[in-house]
C-alpha cells in the first residue's frame, strides 16, 4: 500500500464546510458570552447574584432569563459541536487515504488546542476558559469515531448519570453537615464545650453556609484593578483549581459526556439539516417541555430560598438533565431557523462567527480584560448585572460585522490559521488569493 506524506492532507476547504454547523457554532460562541461575562465582570456572582451584582429588579430577571434557558445550554450545544468536528475531521481524512496519519493529525490538533487553552488563561486572563478542558477531554474522543449512534449515546448518558449521582450524593453530604452543624451550634449556644469532632462538624458547616462578605468582595475587586502582573497572580490559585480538581468532579460528566453525544448526533445527520421539519419540530417541543420545566423549578427553588448554599446543591442534583434537554431544544430551534432560511443576512454573519469560532472565543477574552482589569479600564465588579449586557451586545455587533468581512479576503481567523499551520505543520494559506 502507497503511503501518502503528511504535507499533501489539509484542513477543509471552504467547499467543503457543512453550513448549518458554522451557524450553530457562531449562535454557541455568542451565547457562551452571555454566561461568561458574569465571570468576567463580577466578583463570586456567577450563581449567585446576592453577592455582587445586584439581586433584584432587572438584575434579578436578567439572572432568571440565564438559568432558565442560557445556563449550561450554549456550553452544552458547543460541546456537542466539537464531538461532531472530531467525527468530521477523522472521517474526512480516512476517506483522503490518511490512515495512521488520521491519529497523528487528530492528537496534534488536540495538544496544540490544550496550549492554546494555557495560553487564554495565563496570557489573556480568562480563568473560566473551556479549551483546556476541551483538549484533556477531546483526547478521549478518537476511539469513539466509528462507534454506533447507540453505543455513544448509551456511553453518553452512562457518563450524565454517573454526574447526576455524584451531584445527588453532594446534596445529601451537605444535608448531614446542616443537621450536625446546627446540632453543634445548639450545643454551643447551651454553653456546652465542643470536643474535636464536634467543633469539626460546626466549622464544616460554617464554612458551608458561609457566603463571601462584603469585605471580601470588595478586596476582590481592588485586586482586579491593580496591574497585569498583580492580576495574573491574584488568578493562579483559581485557575490551579480550574484545571486540576474541577475537570475530574464537573467536566468529565459535563464535557465529555456532551462531546460523545454530539458526535452521535453528527452521525445521525441532525446538525446537517437533513432530518425532516417535524424531527426539529419534536426536539424543540420535547426538550423545552422537559428541560425548561426543570429549569424553572430549580430557579424558583434558589430564589425562594435566597440562593441558599444547600438548596444550591439541591437544585444542582437535576441541573445536567435540565441542560441536556434545553439544549436539545435549542438544536431544534435552530435547525429550524436554519432551514427556514429566514434572515439570510443574520445567518451569514452567524457563520461567519462560527468560522472564526477560535479567534472570537481568544477575543472576548483579551477584550473583557481590557475592560473590567487595572491595565484598562478597570470596572471589574463596577457594573451591575444587567449593565454587562451592554458590553455582549457591543461585542456581538462587531464580531457579527467584522467576521464575514475578514473572511472576504482570508480563508481563516489568525487563531485558526496559526492552529492548522501547526496542527498540520505545514504553513497554510492565509489570504484568499493564495489559496489554490
Amino acid at each position: 500500500m502507497t503511503t501518502t506524506n503528511q504535507p499533501n492532507f489539509k484542513p477543509v476547504q471552504q467547499s467543503g464546510r457543512i453550513n448549518s454547523l458554522d451557524v450553530i457554532r457562531g449562535i454557541a460562541l455568542l451565547g457562551i458570552l452571555l454566561m461568561n461575562i458574569n465571570g468576567m465582570g463580577l466578583p463570586f456572582a456567577y450563581s449567585d447574584p446576592t453577592i455582587s451584582g445586584g439581586s433584584d429588579g432587572l438584575n434579578l430577571q436578567v439572572w432568571i432569563a440565564n438559568n432558565m434557558f442560557f445556563e449550561g445550554t450554549m456550553r452544552g450545544l458547543f460541546t456537542m459541536l466539537f464531538g461532531a468536528g472530531a467525527i468530521l475531521l477523522t472521517s474526512r481524512l480516512e476517506k483522503s487515504g490518511a490512515g495512521i496519519t488520521t491519529a497523528d493529525i487528530y492528537y496534534r490538533r488536540i495538544l496544540w488546542l490544550l496550549v492554546f487553552g494555557i495560553i487564554n488563561v495565563y496570557i489573556f486572563l480568562w480563568h473560566g476558559d473551556i479549551l483546556y478542558p476541551y483538549a484533556i477531554f477531546g483526547l478521549m474522543l478518537f476511539p469513539f469515531r466509528n462507534a454506533s449512534v447507540k453505543n455513544l449515546i448509551l456511553v453518553g448518558c452512562i457518563l450524565i448519570s454517573i454526574g447526576v449521582l455524584w451531584d445527588i450524593s453532594d446534596y445529601h453530604n451537605n444535608l448531614e453537615i446542616q443537621k450536625n452543624g446546627i446540632e453543634m451550634q445548639t450545643l454551643k449556644e447551651q454553653g456546652t464545650i465542643l470536643n474535636d469532632d464536634q467543633k469539626e462538624a460546626l466549622d464544616k458547616w460554617e464554612k458551608l453556609n458561609t457566603k463571601h462578605t462584603p469585605e471580601e468582595v470588595q478586596e476582590k475587586i481592588e485586586k482586579m484593578h491593580q496591574g497585569y502582573w498583580a492580576v495574573l497572580m491574584e488568578k493562579v490559585k483559581g485557575n490551579q483549581f480550574m484545571q486540576t480538581w474541577l475537570p475530574y468532579r464537573l467536566w468529565v460528566w459535563d464535557i465529555l459526556s456532551f462531546m460523545i453525544l454530539g458526535m452521535a448526533l453528527f452521525k445521525l445527520r441532525v446538525f446537517h439539516g437533513e432530518r425532516s421539519n417535524k424531527f426539529y419540530i419534536l426536539l424543540l417541543v420535547i426538550g423545552y417541555l422537559i428541560g425548561l420545566s426543570i429549569n424553572y423549578i430549580e430557579t424558583i427553588m434558589l430564589i425562594d430560598s435566597n440562593f441558599d448554599p444547600v438548596i444550591i446543591s439541591k437544585a444542582d442534583q437535576s441541573y445536567q438533565i435540565g441542560r441536556l434537554f434545553t439544549t436539545l431544544g435549542h438544536i431544534g430551534l435552530f435547525m429550524l431557523f436554519i432551514k427556514s432560511g429566514i434572515l439570510g443576512f443574520l445567518q451569514k454573519s452567524l457563520a461567519a462567527v462560527g468560522k472564526l469560532a477560535l479567534t472570537n472565543y481568544l477575543t472576548h477574552s483579551v477584550v473583557t480584560s481590557i475592560i473590567f482589569y487595572g491595565d484598562g479600564f478597570a470596572l471589574f465588579g463596577e457594573l451591575q448585572r444587567y449593565e454587562l449586557y451592554y458590553i455582549v451586545g457591543s461585542i456581538w455587533i462587531v464580531q457579527l460585522i467584522f467576521s464575514p468581512i475578514w473572511l472576504k479576503y482570508f480563508l481563516y481567523g489568525p487563531a485558526e490559521w496559526v492552529w492548522r499551520s501547526l496542527t498540520y505543520q505545514q504553513k497554510q494559506p492565509f489570504k484568499i488569493s493564495q489559496s489554490v
